[in-house]
């Protein structure tokens, strides 16, 4: 097929690596630079996100923020501006499900379908084609590119329609944040008590304590590697998403709103380009002791 993909960063570029790789002509624009690696696989370089609506038969986004994705799908020579009847619009981006809904019913009067297809995984799911990906839009479309989701995860849920594939991953989000911030919490206090958080680690993951994020983002919080992986700012990002809908919604989320507060205390401190696993130097920081071995 003729595709398209919008945004080559630390998760685009390797979702879009896995379309070349299955031997689909992807059409590609982003902010930067288009990484040499997807040069050398065939990506077809355009000008704007218009030119490549115009060349794609399927258009995939993965770009940061709900302003990021309007303004690529309507802003100057954006998506709207190339599409023809037909196509589909696959936004794989973390958003608003409220702007999302809008931004669904906007593509479709063009006669276009629109699907929200968030993903979780992050940079390792992203490499390595397991993301679990949370779709919202109609059945027909879903099944057209299921296909090519199954490109790049393997856990692939149509939620129901536009919209409930961004709020499924934000309560994925908020799942995710309170199981970092509870980590946090666990290591900085064993490690300050004298134990050795290496050796508590081992241990709780052998037990109910043991999760995903205590098996990857304890060990980074451990071994002090904090490149990213998915940022601190775009976790807050996602958390802000969560606490603005359920105030619309008329919940309370406290352990969200908590989880934060602690991601705004690592941004005060300058640390928002860091990976969410270092959500634990801000309970460093109030606790006066750094996790060590």
């Amino acid at each position: 097929m003729n595709l398209g993909f919008i945004g080559l960063g630390i998760m685009g570029a390797p979702m879009c690596g896995r379309l070349l790789a299955a031997g689909h002509t992807v059409y590609v624009h982003t902010r930067s630079q288009v990484p040499p690696a997807l040069l050398d696989a065939g990506a077809r370089p355009c000008a704007s996100a218009a030119a490549v609506a115009s060349n794609a038969e399927v258009i995939f986004m993965m770009v940061p923020d709900t302003p990021d994705v309007e303004a690529v799908l309507f802003g100057n020579y954006g998506v709207a501006q190339g599409l023809s009847a037909n196509k589909t619009v696959v936004d794989m981006s973390s958003i608003s499900p409220i702007a999302t809904k809008e931004f669904a019913r906007r593509i479709n009067d063009l006669g276009c379908d629109y699907l929200d297809a968030p993903v979780s995984g992050g940079e390792v799911g992203a490499k390595s084609a397991s993301l679990t990906i949370m779709v919202g839009g109609p059945e027909a479309a879903f099944q057209r590119v299921l296909p090519l989701l199954q490109l790049m995860g393997q856990n692939i849920t149509l939620i129901g329609g536009n919209g409930d594939g961004q709020t499924a991953k934000v309560a994925n989000q908020m799942i995710v944040a309170l199981n970092l911030a509870a980590v946090s919490e666990a290591l900085v206090f064993a490690s300050k008590a004298g134990a050795d958080p290496a050796k508590v680690r081992e241990a709780l993951m052998g037990g109910f304590a043991a999760s995903r994020i205590l098996e990857v983002h304890g060990e980074r919080m451990i071994k002090r590697t904090f490149a990213p992986g998915f940022r601190i700012d775009l976790h807050q990002k996602d958390l802000n998403l969560a606490l603005q809908n359920a105030k619309a919604l008329s919940v309370a989320l406290p352990g969200t709103a908590n989880a934060a507060q602690l991601m705004q205390t690592c941004a005060a401190n300058g640390w928002g380009q860091l990976d969410h696993s270092a959500i634990v130097k801000a309970l460093e920081l109030m606790a006066a002791h750094a996790v060590t071995t």
